[in-house]
């Protein structure tokens, strides 16, 4: 069983940055795929970026060249960075473990993720 606990949200300016981390236990996140999602009230799940075992990387394209996603294997750790923050990047931030391997198209796709942390919320006015 793997635990994820995010950390790192807050209230910030727009063009402010924030960087969140995810810390794991039960398994070891080299081995398979994580991601960021994001979700604000009434809305779906929205998928942010990913990252397969290898470090390749996909995001959002309302993201892309703003926010960052990496990971530290020794720590077990993940991380977004997210820079030029704007309001509608307001929302519930949530890191997510996948226990198989996927194709990089499904890596923005929550249904391929078995876990789920609790949330940090990211604030942008």
């Amino acid at each position: 069983h793997v635990q994820l606990v995010e950390s790192g949200g807050g209230s910030v300016q727009v063009g402010g940055s924030l960087r969140l981390s995810c810390v794991a236990s039960g398994d070891t996140i080299s081995r398979y795929c994580m991601g960021w999602f994001r979700q604000i009230p009434d809305k779906e799940r929205e998928g942010v970026a990913g990252i397969e075992s290898d470090g390749s990387a996909s995001y959002a394209d309302s993201v892309k060249g703003r926010f960052t996603i990496s990971k530290d294997n020794a720590e077990n750790t993940l991380y977004l960075q997210m820079n030029g923050l704007a309001s509608e990047d307001t929302a519930m931030y949530y890191c997510a473990y996948a226990s198989v391997t996927m194709s990089p198209r499904n890596l923005l796709v929550s249904y391929w993720y078995d876990y789920w942390g609790q949330g940090t919320q990211v604030t942008v006015s």
